[in-house]
């Protein structure tokens, strides 16, 4: 096995230049002798596609290491964490989610590595019905949002809020990628989901961008769980998502830089 210690060095070096406080978690992971073995990341539906490319890409440049990833709301996931559930990192859509997890002492040290915006998506069978994030509240359009609860639902409503417009949904998922499966399957007309699920489901919805002025922003904080039984490996991957090399990955996916 070639040794991963020179790589994981090399990902501590890079994330200080990202302009994040990196001290902790490059403290271990540069620190370690040779971080191995396997860890779990608890992460958000959003991360789905960027984040199994991250894992990929961090095995590779570290030989004899796994990662596992569990996707789902952050809500349930942070509450996941609380509760004991065996997970090495926490990576969340939703500053507040992470908040519940560092104030039950269950992580520490979060740093922010990405964010992003709302955009509509439209079932291609209904785009000239649904060109702008008002006609959402026209009769007859079905709309599937978030469960309040929800990073996504949570936003959802910061935009309709902020653009005075009012939405009845047909339905409501529990993550970002449930929500859209509603309008890639036909069953709804429209969704408010993040701008990366557009660009990620390619022709199957059409994208109706929110103006800035009525958008809104979430941050996506990552931490390591402080029951972590590989906390070299899980500082490790932290320091993987907040490198050049990680913020490139991210970036291509949609997702802003913090």
């Amino acid at each position: 096995m070639r040794t991963a210690a020179p790589a994981l060095v090399a990902l501590a070096l890079l994330t200080s230049a990202c302009g994040g406080s990196s001290s902790p978690a490059a403290s271990r992971a540069a620190s370690s002798a040779d971080p191995s073995g396997s860890i779990t990341v608890f992460a958000a539906a959003s991360l789905t596609g960027a984040f199994t490319e991250l894992g990929q890409q961090f095995e590779q440049a570290n030989p004899g290491t796994k990662v596992t990833f569990s996707f789902g709301a952050s809500s349930t996931l942070a509450q996941q964490v609380i509760a004991g559930a065996p997970a090495d990192v926490f990576a969340s859509a939703s500053p507040k989610n992470m908040a519940q997890v560092t104030d039950a002492r269950d992580a520490i040290n979060a740093r922010t590595f990405a964010t992003n915006v709302a955009e509509v998506a439209v079932a291609p069978a209904s785009k000239a019905k649904v060109t702008a994030l008002a006609d959402l509240a026209k009769p007859g359009i079905k709309v599937a949002l978030c469960q309040p609860q929800v990073p996504c639902g949570a936003l959802a409503q910061t935009v309709l809020d902020k653009a005075k417009v009012s939405v009845q949904p047909v339905t409501q998922g529990l993550d970002v990628k449930s929500t859209l499966a509603y309008v890639t399957s036909g069953e709804a007309d429209a969704a408010i989901v993040y701008a990366t699920d557009v660009r990620a489901a390619g022709d199957s919805v059409v994208g109706v961008e929110v103006p800035a002025a009525q958008n809104a922003s979430t941050a996506y904080p990552i931490a390591t769980v402080k029951s972590s039984k590989n906390a070299a490996l899980a500082a490790a991957f932290e320091d993987f998502v907040l490198s050049s090399a990680g913020q490139s990955v991210l970036g291509t996916a949609g997702f802003s830089a913090p």
